[in-house]
């Protein structure tokens, strides 16, 4: 704030030398003149004000507003001289109090109308209110929703309601993405790309779940790009929910061949793809009986790790908490990071719900439930449906237990300060 305050006292230090010693000298200008330069003043005046509207500085109410008093002084001042008023040259000594008195009240003028419509304290460091690149989490929102308003004037503005549907997606308001995903379909049928999105903005918002309509625009999506990486990505995980470990496979396997073999996202897949191929093989083909392996050591293959029970709500809280709230059910590591080994997302409406976590809802394939012995199980209530815990949400976690544990109780007792 300090360099700001030492550049505009020096911006308004070099505005007065360059015009008092003009007053001072109290030369007269044409009157046919005044017209010109009070055009080409007001002129740069309403080219600041669209660099502030621009840059963010001012809404577009004060602009507005402002455009339309600068424009009446431009009609008055223009009109003024027509009717045939004509500056008056000034004497020497009522050239130098005017200069004096401009000096003075040019700085305070600047200063009143910045305390008046400008944004001092955006001058100072947020801490922890803001994003990384300074856009808080209600400018956002209030951008997102000038946008929503704009959409409802221009409905037929495809590439608009993409932009609102990805907007909806950041701040986890999926039930609102996936239908802004709907109105761009509608416009853009064919786009597989667009369609991957809408399906998982609306498997989102059934809960993580693909089955039913998200899996039908999956298809639809591949019928219109059989290579895409999202839709073949979504259409293996819907086929594994379903527990048709072939059908994952074969979409997965189509992407490897589609992305750079070294990346990271490579090793991720060829780690689901591997999990579906040891569940798939826990199952004959059909037609076919199963024929154990010869020897008495056969080893059975393990059952993949999950942990399951009961996350209900404390009854004292119960009025603090509204059905379409945010339920986040989620496993971690006794000891070690707190990143979810397995996340299941609810709403409060589903309380008390039933929950089985496993290595399918995983979110990375190196921190799986079944690289783990003992673990926590967690839930947590959110009004804005962020990942992350925030201030006012309601969370509560068990006692540690072990991988495969069943009917642990979760109790979501405490509020988030």
């Amino acid at each position: 704030m300090t360099a700001f305050l030492i550049t505009a006292a020096l911006l308004v230090a070099g505005a007065v030398l360059f015009v008092v010693p003009a007053l001072v000298r109290g030369r007269a200008r044409p009157a046919e003149s005044r017209d010109v330069v009070n055009t080409a003043v007001y002129r740069d005046q309403l080219r600041e004000l669209e660099s502030d509207l621009r840059s963010g500085t001012l809404a577009a109410d004060q602009v507005d507003k402002a455009r339309g008093e600068i424009e009446a002084r431009l009609i008055d001042d223009v009109s003024a001289e027509r009717l045939g008023e004509h500056i008056v040259p000034q004497t020497p000594a009522r050239s130098r109090t005017s200069a004096i008195a401009f000096g003075i009240a040019v700085p305070l003028c600047a200063l009143a109308v910045y305390l008046g419509v400008g944004n001092p304290r955006a001058l100072d460091p947020q801490p922890g209110g803001g994003t990384d690149h300074g856009v808080t989490q209600q400018q956002l929102q209030s951008l997102i929703e000038r946008l929503a308003a704009r959409m409802k004037d221009n409905p037929e503005d495809a590439e608009g309601w993409v932009m609102l549907a990805r907007s909806y997606a950041v701040l986890g308001r999926y039930l609102e993405s996936a239908d802004a995903y709907a109105r761009a379909a509608a416009r853009i049928p064919d786009d597989a790309q667009l369609l991957a999105d809408y399906a998982d903005a609306l498997a989102m918002a059934q809960g993580r779940r693909l089955h039913g309509e998200p899996e039908k625009i999956v298809a639809r999506a591949l019928a219109a790009d059989p290579n895409n990486i999202k839709a073949l990505a979504l259409a293996g995980t819907a086929a594994f929910d379903r527990k048709n470990y072939a059908e994952a496979v074969r979409h997965w396997e189509r992407i490897r061949g589609l992305v750079p073999p070294a990346s990271q996202f490579a090793d991720s897949l060829q780690a689901s793809i591997a999990e579906a191929r040891e569940l798939g093989s826990m199952r004959p083909a059909a037609g076919k009986a199963q024929t154990p392996a010869a020897g008495p050591t056969q080893t059975p293959v393990a059952a993949p790790a999950r942990v399951s029970g009961t996350a209900t709500l404390a009854p004292a809280l119960a009025g603090k908490v509204a059905p379409t709230d945010t339920v986040f059910i989620f496993a971690r590591a006794a000891e070690g990071p707190r990143i979810p080994l397995a996340v299941l997302r609810k709403q409060a409406r589903d309380l008390p719900v039933s929950f089985v976590l496993d290595d399918s809802m995983a979110m990375s394939p190196q921190m799986k439930l079944s690289g783990q012995t003992r673990i926590v199980v967690g839930a947590r209530v959110s009004k804005t449906a962020n990942a992350t815990p925030q201030a006012g949400d309601i969370q509560g976690l068990s006692a540690p237990v072990k991988v495969g544990a069943s009917g642990v109780a979760v109790t979501i007792d405490t509020e988030v300060r």
